[in-house]
């Protein structure tokens, strides 16, 4: 397939009309764009059986850092509103296969890495509490992340101890410390 057939066939999939086909293939901010707005919609369905598809179809887009941002950016999105680590981890892994026909290793690895850290967010969010070497395994978004978002304190504690960056070492030990953690 060409890629003006694959935006046409992506915008008509999830039904957004008003995007200018030609333009999108002519410029990657516009397309960009369009997948955006495609990965909005498919991230809000509640069956995700298209994914896999729509996501195959992204890839082949010729610029991989717009096809390995779109993914990121669905990926981000998927975990955001998943129930736990086991739902997620059953979405990516048929992923898995689409993202590994990426060309650039390190786009392939960025997405692979996306996905452990939002597994490590989500069972944090269903109150496991990581060891220091969990914690060092995910990277410093991630960190960052738990840090401005954890209500556990002894998360906090741990983040505040041994996070990488001493940015999220102090978000962490000041919302450890705020008020809005304490039992009332």
């Amino acid at each position: 397939m060409t890629l003006r057939a694959d935006v046409a066939e992506l915008l008509a999939a999830v039904g957004i009309i008003g995007v200018d086909v030609d333009d999108a293939v002519a410029d990657e901010h516009v397309r960009w764009s369009a997948y955006r707005r495609i990965v909005s919609v498919i991230a809000s369905s509640p069956s995700g059986d298209r994914d896999r598809a729509i996501v195959a179809t992204i890839l082949r887009d010729p610029v991989e850092m717009v096809a390995k941002s779109a993914v990121v950016a669905l990926v981000d999105e998927i975990a955001m509103r998943t129930a736990g680590p086991a739902e997620f981890r059953e979405w990516a892994s048929g992923l898995l296969p689409e993202i590994d026909g990426l060309e650039g290793e390190g786009h392939r690895e960025f997405i692979r890495r996306r996905i452990r850290d939002w597994l490590f967010h989500l069972s944090v969010q269903d109150g496991h509490v990581p060891t220091t070497a969990e914690l060092a395994e995910v990277t410093d978004w991630m960190q960052r992340t738990l840090a401005e978002g954890s209500r556990s304190p002894a998360v906090l504690a741990l983040l505040a101890e041994s996070g990488r960056r001493k940015k999220t070492r102090n978000v962490a030990a000041n919302r450890a410390r705020s008020r809005e953690l304490r039992p009332r």
